[in-house]
């Protein structure tokens, strides 16, 4: 059983230090909660609508190595938003570090003008990691919308699909129907945890959500800046996949039309 702590918050846009002294104290309630594992919003360390190019760090720079003493202190692994600078390009990042596991994913769907012009896709859809006996995938925001990305997780065995967000107003659908749907067609766990209130022009709705293997949110957060934790059950995991033919039902042979060349 992993207990997972979803933390809904924007923090303070453009100031790493609060930001980090928020996902400290986070951290710390998660863990007297008995929470093995904390994710936190898309673009957590520095704010979303922000001044991308001058808030970029390497994977390994100053924000990471922060973010890991705090996972180390409390004894919690964490999932954390950033943007990431690889040489001249930057990237839309998620990176979990802690309880000995480590593993950085750039999102491959942009979504909008801002994040188009801000970011480079990234070109890997399955990064995975391991933590208590269990397979951990990572994405960010837009790529959950894409069914293909969800299934190449589960085709490759993910437990527990952390997509942390940045979800905005009038898209709330996607968090209170969308997701409960991938976690139910795919067999897996899907930590679905958002941003919250206005920035810049976008307003982002929360909901956050830990939504299992029979479609059912198992905690939901509401408008506001919360803190809430679930339980990612194995033995259910287990059972619903031995009952749900979804995947052992596939007919791949009839699927060449999703990969055509002419598909970006």
């Amino acid at each position: 059983m992993l207990r997972t702590a979803l933390l809904q918050s924007s923090g303070t846009p453009g100031d790493v230090a609060k930001n980090l002294e928020a996902l400290d104290a986070a951290a710390a309630s998660a863990a007297a909660g008995g929470a093995g594992l904390l994710v936190a919003p898309e673009m957590f360390l520095t704010g979303y609508a922000v001044d991308v190019p001058a808030l970029a760090e390497p994977a390994d720079g100053p924000g990471a190595r922060a973010v890991a003493e705090i996972a180390e202190r409390h004894g919690i692994a964490v999932l954390y938003g950033y943007p990431e600078r690889a040489g001249e390009r930057v990237f839309n990042s998620a990176r979990l570090v802690g309880r000995g596991t480590s593993a950085g994913y750039r999102k491959t769907h942009l979504y909008g003008c801002f994040e188009r012009e801000s970011f480079t896709p990234g070109d890997n859809p399955v990064v995975q990691a391991e933590l208590d006996g269990l397979r951990i995938g990572i994405m960010i925001c837009y790529d959950v919308e894409f069914p293909e990305n969800v299934r190449a997780h589960a085709l490759a065995g993910t437990d527990l699909l952390l997509v942390p967000t940045a979800q905005m107003h009038p898209y709330q659908f996607v968090a209170e129907s969308l997701v409960p749907v991938r976690a139910f067609e795919n067999q897996m766990y899907v930590a679905y945890v958002n941003r919250v209130g206005p920035e810049g022009g976008f307003d982002f709705v929360g909901l956050s959500c830990l939504a299992g293997p029979d479609g059912v949110a198992r905690v939901r957060a509401g408008r506001a800046e919360e803190l809430v934790m679930g339980d990612v059950d194995p033995g259910l995991l287990a059972a619903s996949r031995n009952t749900n033919p979804y995947l052992g039902d596939r007919r791949p042979g009839l699927y060449g039309a999703l990969v055509r060349s002419s598909d970006r």
